[in-house]
């Protein structure tokens, strides 16, 4: 296989650059290099990863430079409501931290915007956020007119219009302070489905996660600062295969392993024992040849390939899509309403 290819996803913690350095010596080592301000940190049951990227690092891992914020609860459920309230808190301290350079005052003009298409379960979560974040418009409109504006512009295929030209005209009217985007994103680790958060204040290109890359919407485009929320769900399928395929080399790595021992000979019960990630693979080539040693990546792209040939490219989320989409919709527009009274009341 050759040298692989970091794509169909939108976060940066799954750019090449950040993949390729997952020790803590890789890490430090990316902490070294010019053009990226690298830092994690664990927040109760949230990982929390900030990126910072300059003019060197834009042209050294071909990400826009900025901010990049990344939430992630990797045991988090649809109905785990206190680590959702956990993630949403900690996402608005550094939606804080973010804009603090732009200096929002109690009268500066405010524009949500919900990308996706709200027909599509896993491309929704944007505009059902703006459904439940209206409620927040008439606490700040008067004769004189409004301060906080929501609007879901849905996407091309439905209006005729490109998303971000539709954004320019709502921007040319409204002329705001501040455009917050949510929108839905696409992963390249399935474990990372709905259990991430992504912020950023370099704007957004709208389907670019799955092959359909749209016009830029950010500050240089617009004129305005941009935030940009987005919620990983789906994932390209040879992804999942894999993930599937790894997973099952686990298992039977795993399995060999333990027969090894003379314990597992009074076993009577199925073998459900879990993965263990520290487990020799090297025991499993003589059944598999070398693909059982293969990296990740190299099995992810060879899938790709070989899908892309038969035209049967597609993109899973999770059963549980429409639970997750509600649940991340009722705490982003709870946690950014709440979030308006405390600026405009400042």
């Amino acid at each position: 296989m050759g040298k692989f290819d970091f794509y169909r996803t939108d976060l940066l913690v799954e750019s090449e650059e950040m993949v390729r350095h997952q020790t803590e010596e890789e890490k430090d080592a990316l902490e070294e290099k010019k053009g990226i301000i690298f830092n994690e940190s664990i927040h109760g049951q949230v990982k929390l990863t900030e990126v910072i990227v300059d003019e060197i690092g834009e042209k050294r891992i071909g990400k826009k430079k900025g901010n990049y914020i990344t939430l992630t609860a990797p045991r988090l459920t649809p109905n785990d409501d206190e680590n959702m309230k956990e993630l949403s808190t900690l996402l608005i301290e550094k939606l804080e931290a973010i804009i603090q350079k732009h200096q929002q005052t109690s009268e500066s003009k405010i524009l949500f915007m919900g990308l996706g298409n709200r027909e599509v379960t896993p491309d929704a979560v944007g505009p059902l956020t703006m459904d439940r974040l209206r409620d927040v418009v008439p606490h700040y409109f008067t004769e004189d007119g409004g301060e906080v504006f929501v609007y879901a512009p849905g996407v091309t295929i439905q209006t005729g219009l490109e998303t971000a030209d539709f954004i320019h005209a709502v921007v040319s009217e409204v002329q705001p302070d501040l455009l917050i985007v949510v929108d839905a994103l696409a992963a390249r680790d399935s474990s990372r489905l709905c259990k991430t958060i992504q912020l950023t204040d370099t704007g957004i290109h709208p389907g670019s996660g799955v092959g359909n890359n749209r016009k830029e919407v950010s500050e240089e485009t617009l004129g305005v600062p941009v935030i940009a929320i987005g919620i990983p769900t789906v994932v390209d399928g040879p992804v999942l295969i894999a993930d599937a395929i790894d997973t099952m080399f686990g298992y039977i790595a795993s399995k060999i392993d333990e027969e090894k021992s003379p314990s597992s000979r009074l076993s009577v019960t199925p073998w459900l024992r879990a993965e263990n990630q520290d487990i020799d693979r090297s025991v499993l080539k003589p059944i598999f040849g070398d693909w059982a040693e293969w990296p990740h990546e190299e099995r992810v792209q060879l899938f790709e390939e070989v899908l892309t040939n038969h035209e049967l490219s597609t993109f899973i989320s999770p059963k549980e899509i429409d639970a997750w989409v509600s649940v991340y919709a009722d705490h982003l527009a709870d946690a950014l309403s709440n979030w308006v009274h405390k600026i405009k009341q400042a």
